[in-house]
């Protein structure tokens, strides 16, 4: 039985929904697991484990778009909370006798770990763009080059990687293993069907996405839009957030057109559903996502929709959903074990 330290980036509810299945399998294995998180992740992690809140660096969106500058404003003025937060974090390594440091893309949590000298255990998807041999649109340099220097900041020198991907790739650093996404149970149990709705999802408010799909002839179930009902035309349902009512639309959903985070991309595939991808502006590791989703066959991706290119999406559904019968779909199993051995290797639990 070792004590755990597992630090989960709050941004989105994507970390969250992985690390649920890494900290089940953990507490049920013996292990003395406390949770560092913030904002998706505290709320979503908090009334199944024991989780602190810590300081979280969070980005800015404006109209589907990250916007830099507002990013840093709003960091910068929240730095005291961070330097608070690492010193609280400190204080509760020594009173947990922590043993070791797991991180799903949560920095300090990995800062206290290397000040601790204890193990750390990195499992996330973004270091395959810094561990892996993989390519993406040349155009992209710029924001492939920041989104490698954010990555080698948020989790440097950890003992061991535990990199998730859709696809496969050739490993270039050590201590790297690549492993198959991490997915909720729900996902893994479910009987998808092919209801005669697209699913919709947005991170923020896009009225010009929604004005667009009005002017289509096909049904769009819509999350995302600060809105609720049905639109003028009738085509579309806007509705308000909601796990499981996302979740149903999802498992009958012919097919979905959203931006392109790693979880949602990743269910979407396994349940074999073509994906339309439209990524936030300016946020590389959707690109990159959307990129070798296209790549593979899966569906589509563009900066910007089109009716023209909606409809394209929509005419080769059968051509995507035919490559999509080709995806690999494995469980949780094999990372799961990979992680049991680190942690015995490195604390003899």
């Amino acid at each position: 039985m070792a004590n755990i330290l597992y630090g989960v980036n709050g941004e989105g509810a994507g970390h969250s929904t992985r690390a649920r299945e890494v900290l089940s399998h953990l507490v049920a294995r013996g292990h003395n697991v406390h949770v560092a998180s913030f904002d998706r992740g505290l709320r979503n992690l908090k009334e199944q484990f024991d989780v602190t809140e810590i300081y979280g660096f969070r980005f800015a969106y404006v109209n589907n778009r990250v916007r830099y500058k507002r990013t840093i404003a709003k960091n910068l003025i929240t730095v005291p909370q961070a330097a608070r937060s690492l010193s609280r974090l400190k204080d509760l390594v020594e009173e947990w006798k922590t043993d070791l440091v797991i991180t799903d893309f949560e920095p300090l949590t990995c800062h206290v770990g290397h000040k601790k000298d204890l193990p750390i255990i990195s499992i996330d998807n973004q270091h395959c763009l810094t561990n892996a041999v993989v390519s993406y649109p040349k155009q992209y340099r710029r924001d492939a080059a920041a989104a490698k220097l954010v990555t080698r900041l948020m989790t440097p020198r950890a003992s061991a990687y535990l990199v998730i991907s859709f696809f496969t790739a050739p490993i270039k650093k050590r201590n790297t293993f690549l492993f198959p996404p991490l997915l909720r149970q729900e996902i893994l149990d479910a009987v998808p069907t092919q209801g005669d709705h697209v699913l919709v999802y947005v991170t923020s408010p896009a009225p010009a996405l929604a004005k667009l799909l009005s002017s289509l002839r096909c049904r769009f179930i819509a999350y995302g839009f600060d809105r609720e009902g049905k639109n003028e035309a009738g085509n579309i349902l806007f509705k308000k957030p909601s796990l499981d009512g996302f979740f149903a639309d999802l498992i009958s959903a012919r097919a979905v057109v959203a931006n392109s985070g790693f979880s949602l991309v990743t269910e979407a595939l396994h349940l074999g559903k073509p994906y339309l991808a439209v990524p936030v502006s300016h946020q590389f590791e959707q690109v990159f996502n959307a990129y070798w989703l296209q790549k593979a066959a899966y569906g589509a991706y563009w900066e910007e929709l089109n009716k023209e290119r909606v409809e394209s999406f929509l005419y080769n559904l059968p051509h995507y959903q035919e490559a999509l019968a080709q995806y690999p779909r494995q469980g949780n199993g094999a990372l799961l074990a990979k992680l049991d051995a680190l942690i015995a290797g490195y604390t003899g639990a």
